[in-house]
């Protein structure tokens, strides 16, 4: 990437750039060619940077509204810019432009500095690079455990959150609608917080605090407290408390874990199990990895009812997911909103002889430490309010699934809480068992000091978890 001055919209610009510098020219009328950091080989050349380019404003604040000055990052490239089919398929107006949206970011402006630094611009770039890659989409809520300083310093800002920025306004392209969504710096405590209740919670609590972001969610990378070192009150009184009414919303992550049917022998070579068969990892069939999607979905289910969506090859119009992109990971491509993961017809669903379903007497679940202390999340916040969860493994084409006996359409039941399509597992948990599960998981931690493997068993459930070093899930044998 390099840096240039930005040329001027007008005659021979694609419309895509000119719907977005319009955008910008009403924000920043006084600024017409900003500082630009641009992909040296675009994309549509083969270059490695989606965006072709980040354009950065320098924003003065809002006094009145507490809102200090900044600098103000906006991408062009996660939507159509050209309409030629040359990076997103053109698929009218009607629609979403590309993937839908642009990405914004607001950095506290430091004294004395006069040009805006350019570390944003590479961040940026590698969350378009996730989109693209995995064809995932993000929406306002979601969250991106990133694990590392952002700008690469020993700041305590480590993960994003994203919102609808304060500012933009949504444009109307002849190639479709754009959306802006802001990038909001946090600290792991606050994306631990947005995990165990949800992303929307933690951006308002942030908004009321002026050093954490303020109205207009500023990114302040010396800031040192968490908004629960500022207010201590907040965890109990409104994340705490949010958590037991609404639950989670974070309905599945991308993770390092594997599991076992006990009750088959190794050796047995029909066993569809999470593990590799000789060299090559057994695969998901389309049908399986569209539901498994689908079951990542993001849902707050306020309706009756969870539902887990149809086997069906056809995308159905559901709500986006809540991400987790600490290893860039998580899910899938929809972009309509709902506010539950209920399919468009219970009737879709794939009749039950066409798929082969196994029930499994005796399971062993493998995660990694960090999949691990999410455990306690989808037990209390997702299945104690009859909702579902779903690990996805990155390594391979695992994943499973955790329901409750409020999940319709799940193919595990009561009777038969172990069962697997190929190497998609769903357990099936009462509430009964979920309550003795907590009791008895208390002692797993994240702490460094922890010591690994660490194993959790239920004979008279046949159900064991390890929780196992990273080295273990990056075997190609699992």
């Amino acid at each position: 990437m390099q840096r240039r001055s930005s040329p001027r919209a007008g005659v021979g610009v694609p419309p895509g750039l000119q719907a977005i510098y319009a955008e910008c020219r009403r924000l920043y009328p006084e600024q017409p060619n900003p500082l630009q950091v641009t992909a040296i080989v675009k994309y549509w050349l083969g270059g490695p940077d989606p965006l072709d380019y980040i354009s950065m404003y320098r924003n003065v604040g809002c006094p009145a509204q507490d809102v200090q000055e900044h600098w103000h990052y906006v991408s062009f490239g996660l939507s159509d810019l050209y309409g030629d089919n040359r990076v997103h398929e053109f698929t009218g107006q009607d629609g979403p432009s590309g993937f839908g949206f642009e990405l914004t970011f607001r950095l506290k402006r430091e004294v004395g500095e006069t040009a805006p630094p350019t570390w944003p611009a590479e961040l940026m770039q590698g969350l378009a690079r996730y989109v693209f890659q995995s064809e995932n989409t993000f929406c306002s809520g979601d969250h991106v455990s990133w694990h590392s300083p952002l700008d690469n310093s020993e700041s305590r800002i480590q993960h994003m959150l994203l919102t609808e920025d304060p500012q933009m306004q949504s444009v109307q392209t002849p190639f479709g609608l754009i959306t802006f969504l802001q990038i909001v710096g946090v600290c792991t405590e606050e994306l631990q917080a947005a995990q165990q209740w949800n992303g929307q919670g933690i951006l308002d609590l942030l908004r009321g605090v002026h050093v954490a972001g303020g109205p207009w969610l500023i990114t302040d990378m010396r800031r040192g407290e968490t908004i629960f070192d500022i207010d201590p009150h907040l965890q109990q009184e409104r994340v705490d408390k949010g958590i037991e009414t609404d639950g989670s919303n974070l309905s599945g992550v991308s993770a390092k874990c594997s599991w076992d049917d006990l009750s088959r022998p190794p050796e047995d070579e029909d066993d569809s199990r999470s593990i590799c068969v000789g060299s090559q990892p057994r695969r998901l069939s389309d049908k399986d990895t569209e539901q498994i999607r689908e079951a990542l979905r993001k849902g707050l289910e306020i309706n009756s009812k969870a539902v887990l969506p149809p086997i069906s090859g056809q995308r159905q119009s559901h709500d986006r997911p809540q991400q987790s992109v600490g290893h860039l990971q998580s899910q899938q491509t929809s972009r309509s909103r709902k506010d539950s993961l209920e399919s468009e017809s219970s009737a879709a669903i794939v009749p039950h002889e066409l798929v082969r379903t196994r029930q499994l007497e005796s399971v062993h679940l493998k995660f990694n430490q960090e999949s691990g202390t999410l455990i306690p999340l989808c037990l209390r916040g997702r299945l104690l309010h009859g909702r579902h969860f779903t690990y996805k493994s990155i390594t391979g084409d695992t994943a499973i699934t955790f329901v409750s006996t409020g999940v319709e359409g799940a193919f595990a039941t009561e009777e038969h809480p172990y069962a697997a399509h190929g190497p998609w597992l769903q357990i099936l948990l009462t509430e009964e068992f979920v309550e003795r599960m907590l009791e008895d998981l208390q002692d797993i931690s994240a702490s460094e000091e922890t010591k690994l493997p660490k194993e959790f068993c239920w004979p008279d459930r046949k159900l064991k978890i390890s929780i196992l070093p990273d080295s273990v899930f990056d075997s190609p044998l699992q």
